[in-house]
């Protein structure tokens, strides 16, 4: 680890990723080391809207969305390591591998997405991450993930 770690508001957040509400799932990102790992924050509200639906009663955030709020936290690491903000860079998944949800995620919890990058340098446009998801120190979701980082010409 370097020792001067970097971080991201959601005001640097918004700079890098075109997500918007209700999609954007990271809310801070507290640790970043170059590329190499970043700590997310995803704070769980009852005010989202897909917990209208999944499932009524029962509020639990689909696994998807927790996955994907990984991906984002990966795609702030790098834009900020590259110094990519008010670059209009997008994002899109290649493939998401060796996925496990070991935890129910519900309104209340803090997930704290750990991030470290397995493949991706400066320049390159496909990068492959492994993401850890925990609340309260339990595992609540693990995958391995590539994404292809497209910054306009």
């Amino acid at each position: 680890m370097t020792d001067t770690l970097k971080s991201a508001d959601i005001q640097l957040i918004q700079r890098i990723l075109p997500h918007r509400y209700p999609f954007l799932l990271v809310d801070r990102v507290i640790e970043i080391d170059g590329t190499a790992s970043a700590l997310g924050i995803k704070n769980v509200s009852m005010n989202e809207p897909h917990f209208q639906g999944h499932f009524p009663g029962t509020p639990i955030m689909p696994g998807v969305t927790i996955v994907e709020a990984m991906a984002q936290t990966s795609a702030v690491m790098v834009g900020v390591a590259l110094d990519l903000a008010d670059k209009e860079m997008l994002i899109y998944f290649m493939s998401i591998d060796n996925c496990k949800f070991r935890r129910k995620v519900v309104p209340g919890d803090q997930l704290r997405m750990r991030l470290t990058t397995l493949r991706g340098k400066a320049g390159a446009k496909v990068w492959k991450f492994r993401g850890v998801a925990e609340v309260d120190g339990e595992l609540a979701c693990e995958a391995e993930f590539t994404a292809m980082m497209d910054l306009p010409k």
